[in-house]
Parts: C-alpha cells; sequence; structure tokens
C-alpha cells in the first residue's frame, strides 16, 4: 500500500483526524510521528510527507516523491538541493501566516508607537511616569516589503485602523490591491533618496522570505536612508538586515525604534548586543509558528486538498519554486 506520514508535534485530534480520513480514502496508509528523531528509521517507504518543518527529514525519505512544508519559509528545503532536478515535489504553508503575522505586526507596531518599551522600564523601577508622547496608526505612513499574504494582510489592517497612506515594494512592482501603490524592490533605493519621502515614513515592514535576493536587502547603506521618525519591524528573516548596522541607528537613535522577531543567529545568544539595543522589542520568531488554531488548521487544510489533488492528477496548490526560494 502506498505510504504517507505526517511529522509534526502541534496537531491536535482533529488535525489528524482529517488528515487520516483524507489519506485513507485516496488511498494512502498514514502514520504519525512528532518529531524526525521518531520518525528516522521507519518512514523510508514514504511517498508523501507532511513535515513541521524540519527539513531533516530528508535525509529518511529516499524515495519520497511529494514533501509538504508546513511551513511557509522553504530556505532550508532549497538548500538542500534535494528539489533543484523537480523530481520531488515541494509545497508549503504558504496563505496561512497572514492572520498571525499582521497580527503581530499591528501589536508590535502599537507597543513602539504608544512607547511600552519606555513604560516598560518606568514600571520595572515602580516609578509613574505619564506624559510620553506617543504616536498613532491613525495618520500614519507605512511601508512594507514584501507583497504576499502577510504584507496585503497587514496592509488591509494598518488602513482600517486610520493609516494614511500604505506602500508596497515587491519583486514585479505588480500591484496589489491592499495597498495604495506599489513599487519594484530595486526602485528602493531612489525612493528613499527622496528625503521628505524617508522623514515622513512611520513605518518600515520587512516580511520577505530567505533567498539569495532578500539577504541583506536593509543593509547598512539603507538603514543611513532612514529616518529618526521610523520604526523597523522584521517578521520575514533575520539575514535579510545587516544587524550591526540597525544596532548602531538603534543606540544613536538614528531610528525610532525595532521590533524583531527574527534575528541571526536564532536562538540569539544571551551576551548578544542586540539584547541590549536601545527601544527594540525582541520576540524569539513567534509571530507565524504553529501556536494559532487557525495557523495549523489552514496548513491541514491545504495538505487534504492537495492529497485529492495528487491522486487525481491535478497541479497542486502552494507549489513552492526553489529556484526563486519561496
Amino acid at each position: 500500500m502506498r505510504k504517507a506520514y505526517v511529522v509534526a508535534d502541534f496537531l491536535s485530534d482533529e488535525n489528524k483526524a482529517e488528515i487520516s480520513s483524507t489519506a485513507e480514502s485516496n488511498g494512502f496508509e498514514l502514520s504519525f510521528y512528532e518529531s524526525v528523531e521518531d520518525a528516522a528509521g521507519k518512514v523510508s517507504d514514504a511517498e508523501i510527507i507532511y513535515s513541521g518543518g524540519d527539513s531533516s527529514i530528508m535525509n529518511h525519505v529516499p524515495n519520497v516523491k511529494w514533501v509538504h512544508s508546513a511551513f511557509a519559509g522553504i530556505d532550508a528545503y532549497a538548500a538542500s538541493g534535494l528539489f533543484d532536478d523537480g523530481k520531488i515535489i515541494l509545497t508549503n504553508g504558504s496563505g496561512a501566516y497572514g492572520l498571525t503575522i499582521s497580527e503581530h505586526i499591528i501589536m508590535v507596531s502599537l507597543m513602539l508607537l504608544r512607547r511600552m518599551p519606555d513604560y516598560n522600564k518606568i514600571i520595572y523601577k515602580r516609578d509613574w511616569v505619564d506624559d510620553l508622547k506617543s504616536r498613532s496608526i491613525a495618520g500614519s505612513k507605512v511601508v512594507i516589503i514584501g507583497t504576499g499574504n502577510i504584507g496585503e494582510t497587514t496592509a488591509r489592517k494598518f488602513k482600517a485602523m486610520g493609516a494614511e497612506t500604505v506602500i508596497g515594494f515587491n519583486r514585479s512592482g505588480m500591484d496589489v490591491a491592499e495597498f495604495d501603490e506599489v513599487h519594484k524592490l530595486d526602485e528602493f533605493d531612489t525612493i528613499y533618496a527622496d528625503k521628505a519621502f524617508a522623514d515622513s515614513v512611520d513605518i518600515l515592514v520587512l516580511c520577505v522570505p530567505g533567498t539569495s535576493e532578500t539577504k541583506g536587502l536593509l543593509s547598512r547603506e539603507r538603514i543611513a536612508m532612514l529616518s529618526e521618525r521610523t520604526y523597523v519591524i522584521n517578521v520575514g528573516r533575520g539575514v535579510s538586515v545587516d544587524q550591526e548596522a540597525l544596532i548602531e541607528a538603534l543606540n544613536s537613535e538614528q531610528i525610532a525604534g525595532a521590533a524583531l522577531d527574527v534575528m541571526t543567529p536564532e536562538p540569539l545568544p544571551k551576551d548578544h548586543p542586540l539584547w541590549d539595543a536601545k527601544n527594540c522589542i525582541i520576540t524569539p520568531h513567534i509571530s507565524g509558528n504553529m501556536t494559532l488554531k487557525y495557523t495549523v488548521n489552514k496548513t491541514v487544510e491545504f495538505f487534504c486538498e492537495n492529497i485529492k489533488r495528487y491522486v487525481r492528477g491535478e497541479q497542486l496548490i502552494n507549489l513552492a519554486d526553489v529556484k526563486i526560494g519561496y
């Protein structure tokens, strides 16, 4: 019998029942494992794998034909080289994360604009200061680099909260409905060279995947173009930002502050200078993990739909392209 395996530790009993029913009704014998360590030596006959994101599963599935990663990022899978010839299909969880990550972005935006890092320090000392000047999302200018599901969902929420302008940057410059305007990524330097533009940006959000194109995207030179008014938020990949230059910009108050859910390395060492950078909110890569039920349910929904398509010989949804990195 054809074999399918699920290697993930975040699925509910309802999720498992849905996957089991779909797999078995489409001719697959299915087994669940909590981790790659648990699965090692037991999944070598896999035709299909649902992976919780640990790409090391590829070391144990020599005959696999289709891998579904529940996570959106595929950089680790792409780096393996195993998908380069197209013989193994790779799908991902893209489209499941717009809700959870956009809410995280709104949360940290409000924390920065409403001066929560400063108030936390005040409260920690048991002092009583209540007059720090704050700003609002209403009337703000927001720039979002990456206009996919996460960027588009975030833009919609910023607009709903009264942001005056939301500008997007992507590879193609193709318009996306939720944005007031969209530009090609390679136009960033030209647009930010206009000091009036740079000085008016309240929030700069990075929500791009880890690819060769996005590595070092927010370089030292580009950080230098930012305004002391601007807060930087990164929920994509740590390698997209020149971290040393960002720390310097924070400590010199060249920029207003930052919220980083991704960084390099991860986990961040306890003695890393980023911990002590001024006005910087650090979260341990939790904006898009599997703690929100909706996210898990969506990845299961994608997988089950694709099992049906796979058996029927139809094109799968959420096909990932290792050449471009998402």
